[in-house]
């Protein structure tokens, strides 16, 4: 009994932290999403997601609400979204301070770059499929449309597109950071990686092909930054390995 009694305190003590961090989170989330919403306001944000398909419209082109709502409710969720984006550090910070004190000097100086490099190569894809993909696609579909189609997107459907795609892009810059972890924790070896170069060019086309819509510029847009990125974290594994390889780890 007097065992189990240290064992349950310790599962409540672990359950309220993770509570505390799910909290901060989610306040550092509010918080930013407060910050943006009224500093640039919902409707200049929905603006700035609309405006790679804007310019490929016609022009005096504009986007359709099929619903009474969708004109409040789409900025709030964009706003939303943007505040997540910018607030993505303070949320990985909270995941790594929940884990950190469970780990060991050399694993901690794993975990803090991790945190680091991905939040910000998440924001690097969301950026790269916005300033450099959805004005290439946008601009190849109107240009492919027939004449006798007039373009107006429903603003909710847009923002689900440029919702997923986003996310899509996100994770996949995400790759560097999965192939170190990998090596790291002795899964796979920089040597199999390498051999495996092949597959993991026809993994990301088959990937890209998945989750783009179906035009060529689109899947090339995220087939080839993944293939580039795998590259890099098989670049980078050994660097990163000796950086957070523990003493006695290197004794053995």
């Amino acid at each position: 009994m007097s065992q189990q009694e240290p064992v349950e305190e310790t599962f409540i003590s672990h359950l309220v932290e993770l509570r505390d961090r799910l909290v901060k989170a989610s306040i550092g989330i509010v918080v930013m999403t407060a910050l943006i919403g009224f500093g640039i306001g919902p409707s200049k944000i929905y603006d700035l997601i609309a405006a790679p398909m804007i310019a490929a419209m016609p022009a005096g082109s504009k986007m359709i609400a099929t619903s009474v709502i969708s004109p409040f409710l789409v900025p709030m969720k964009v706003t939303l979204l943007f505040g997540f984006i910018l607030s993505l550090p303070w949320v990985l910070y909270q995941m790594w301070a929940f884990v950190a004190p469970g780990l060991y000097a050399h694993e901690k100086k794993l975990v803090a770059p991790l945190v680091i490099a991905s939040s910000a190569l998440f924001m690097a894809g969301v950026a790269f499929c916005y300033f450099l993909v959805f004005g290439k696609v946008f601009a190849f579909i109107n240009q492919v449309s027939p004449t006798s189609i007039a373009v107006m997107p429903d603003i909710e459907n847009y923002l689900d597109f440029v919702m997923s795609m986003c996310l899509a892009f996100g994770c996949a810059f995400e790759v560097p950071v999965v192939v170190v972890v990998l090596v790291r924790m002795g899964l796979v070896s920089v040597a199999k990686l390498r051999e495996w170069r092949g597959y993991v060019i026809v993994a990301a086309f088959v990937i890209a092909a998945i989750v783009t819509p179906p035009d060529i510029v689109s899947q090339f847009s995220l087939a080839i930054p993944m293939w580039l990125l795998f590259e890099i974290g098989v670049i980078l594994s050994p660097m990163f390995v000796k950086a957070t390889t523990a003493p006695e780890e290197k004794a053995d």
